[in-house]
Parts: structure tokens; sequence; C-alpha cells
């Protein structure tokens, strides 16, 4: 038996939700809560219609660790799966931690006030977590998350001296919006108007947000234009193989989407600091994000594919060697099979599968813990087996951009 409280009830807890459900002999229960118990009534409406499985429901603000340990209390699970927004990671932990339950995530802990993306604050958690016997599972999603995973698994497998790293992430599907964002609007649009950082040799690198652009043939997708960002993975990636010399995170937006990020930017509408209106404070970020298509409603409309993978440079075996490992996801087949776009889905079943080797001992260990320091082979198998096959090649050169 085992008893998973999943916290969000979002397009992607709505992914990871039905693919627990799938796995019924891993998952023996499932609690979803939210702030919103509206959300959650939609979701296991459809897991019962899709499945004919029964999920349980509750209500809960994951921002107030009294009422969310009261839930845990409530509930025992045997796992809290975060699906939350990322600024309720310290408090879930905190309540994990009163009432001695493992915990995982798929986003790091970023303050409310502050665009800054970081693990230090959770890593800081390490020792609390050891004491208790607690495992506590951090960003498994897809990136960070499955990146990490493949970076492990290139290191075990292919290039066992990395030099250098650089994510790819492409959606190349077509919502039919004039603007909108693939998930969370007031997390994506923090994390694109941050300025750019890469690690290079032993230091992080900072550049202007959107500053460098490179074009790029994706398998399955076609030709597009990647900007240099900042993403978290960089961070524990850049931690755990202090060997690899350059690390950099790339992402793909199409023009017409930074043309209105342009205006939205220049407007003031991605502020995150309050501003009074008619007698009351509102964050504008948080106003735009009511105002634009809800993320768990754009599978509907969106077609084509993303492709997200790891290009690794290094020696492996005596030789030089560059291996690109990716993975193609199709919107329309996502939607098919759980009623979601593909950016959720990649981020949902991470998440499912983060949680099942947590349950059945395979990834169970005491502490604070980044994907990449497990073993990756499971994960690897696993994403193979429920809907996010992937493969690589060996590219004759590291990019030379």
């Amino acid at each position: 038996m085992s008893h998973v409280l999943v916290i969000g009830a979002g397009g992607v807890g709505s992914v990871a939700v039905h693919k627990m459900a799938m796995l019924g002999e891993r998952f023996t229960k499932i609690t979803l809560a939210s702030r919103r118990l509206s959300s959650c009534e939609a979701i296991q409406k459809a897991v019962a219609e899709r499945l004919g499985r029964e999920i349980h429901i509750a209500q809960v603000d994951a921002d107030n660790v009294m009422e969310t340990t009261a839930l845990i209390e409530k509930t025992q699970p045997d796992l809290v799966v975060n699906l939350a927004l990322p600024y309720q990671d310290l408090a879930i932990m905190d309540a994990c931690l009163a009432t001695g339950v493992h915990y995982l995530d798929t986003a790091n802990y970023e303050p409310r006030d502050e665009a800054k993306f970081e693990y230090h604050w959770q890593w800081a958690y390490q020792d609390r977590f050891a004491e208790k016997g607690l495992m506590a599972l951090l960003g498994s999603g897809f990136d960070p998350g499955v990146t990490n995973v493949f970076t492990a698994y290139i290191q075990k497998h292919l290039v066992s001296d990395m030099k250098t790293l650089d994510i790819l992430d492409c959606n190349g599907g077509d919502h039919g919006q004039a603007f909108a964002t693939n998930f969370n609007p007031e997390i994506n649009i923090r994390e694109i108007t941050a300025p750019a950082r890469h690690w290079a040799k032993g230091a992080w690198v900072e550049s202007p947000a959107l500053a460098h652009k490179q074009a790029y043939a994706f398998p399955e997708v076609g030709e597009r234009n990647m900007y240099l960002m900042y993403h978290e993975e960089l961070e524990s990636l850049s931690k755990h193989y202090p060997e690899i010399e350059r690390a950099r995170f790339w992402m793909t937006f199409g023009e017409a989407y930074l043309t209105h990020l342009e205006v939205l930017q220049n407007v003031g509408m991605t502020a995150i600091e309050p501003v009074l209106f008619e007698g009351k404070e509102i964050v504008p970020l948080q106003f735009l994000k009511a105002v634009l298509p809800d993320p768990g409603d754009l599978g509907k409309t969106t077609s084509g594919k993303t492709c997200i993978g790891n290009i690794v440079s290094g020696q492996h075996e005596g030789a030089e060697r560059t291996v690109y490992l990716y993975n193609n996801c199709d919107h329309e087949a996502c939607f098919a099979e759980v009623g979601s776009q593909a950016v959720s889905y990649t981020t949902g079943v991470p998440a499912m599968i983060g949680a099942a080797l947590m349950l059945d001992g395979t990834w169970m260990q005491p502490g604070v813990f980044n994907l990449e320091q497990l073993d990756p082979d499971p994960f690897m198998a696993m994403l193979t087996q429920h809907g996010l096959p992937w493969q690589h090649v060996e590219l004759d050169a590291p990019l030379s951009f």
C-alpha cells in the first residue's frame, strides 16, 4: 500500500495524477489538494471518466504551514508531491518535517518578491531531513529533472569525462493564441525576463536577458531561434559535476511571443512589485496571469512537438566524443491520452516517475537530493515505459557558438 498526497491542481498536477492513476500497483491511494477545490474536482472527474479510478480531493492553502501540516496528519500519506508554486516549497517542506513524510517537487524555491531561482534555501534542509530519516527529491520535472538525469546517464554511459554541457529546450507547438505561456505565466515570465547566466571555468557569467540568439535545427521540429537564459539545473549540475568547464541553457521563443513580451515589459505589466490601484495593492504580473489563457486549457488547440535534450562533449574511453540525448513529445498525443498539452505532460510524467522510485525504495535514502545524484538507469527506463521515449546520436563536434 502506498498513499501519495499531490498538492497543486494545475496542468502538471492533472498529468501527474492521471499517470499515477494508471500505475495502481505503485500508487494505491491518491489524494489531490489545492487552494481551489473546484480544480481538484475537475481532475477527479476526468480521472474517473478516463481511467475508472477514484482519487480523493481536499482543500489546502499551501502557504500556511499549519494548514498543510493538518492535512498531512489527516490524510497520512507516504509521500507529498509538491506541484504547487515554487514560492510554497519551503512551507511544504516544513510541513513534511513536522509530520515525518517524504517530499518531492519539480521546481526550486523562489521568493515572491525577487526573481531568484536558487537551490541554497532547500539544500539547507539536508541535515533536518537526514536526521529524521526522510528524503526530499528536488526538481523532478523535465528541466530541471529529466535534463539532470540525462546528464547523469551521459556521464555514466556515453561521455565519462564531460567538458561542455548545453541543454536545449524547444517547444515547436502552435496553440493558436495571440499570446500565452505553456506553463504558469507568472513563473514563466519571471524566468524569461531575468538576466541570463551560464557556467564557465568555475564562475557564473551574466548577460542581459534574451541577448544571445542562435538558430538550431531540432529533430522532428526543424530550425528555431533559441536564446541563452539561466535555468536552475545549471546550479546543481555545476556543483555535482565540477569537471564541466562550460554549462549553458537555451530555450526557443517565436518572434511574436517576444514582441508581446517586450510591450508588456515596457508598460510595466511584468513587474513583481505591488502597485496601488483603486485603493488596493496589486502585483502587475499576477494580474497579467489572471487575464492570460490558462496553460491547462491550451491542449485543446495545440499541435506540433517539443524537443528537449542535452548536448555533452568531452572524452570517453580515451577518445573525444559529443552526444545529443533528447526527447520528442507530441502535443496532440498528450491531449488524447490525458487531456493536456506536452509542456505539462513532460513535467507531470517525471514527477510521477520520481515519486514511484521513491515509494518502491529504488531511490529512497535520507537527505535532500537533486536527481543527478541518484542512479539514472531506472528513471531512464521508466521514461520510455510511460510516454517519454528518448534517443541519442553522436555529433561531429561540440556546439561552436
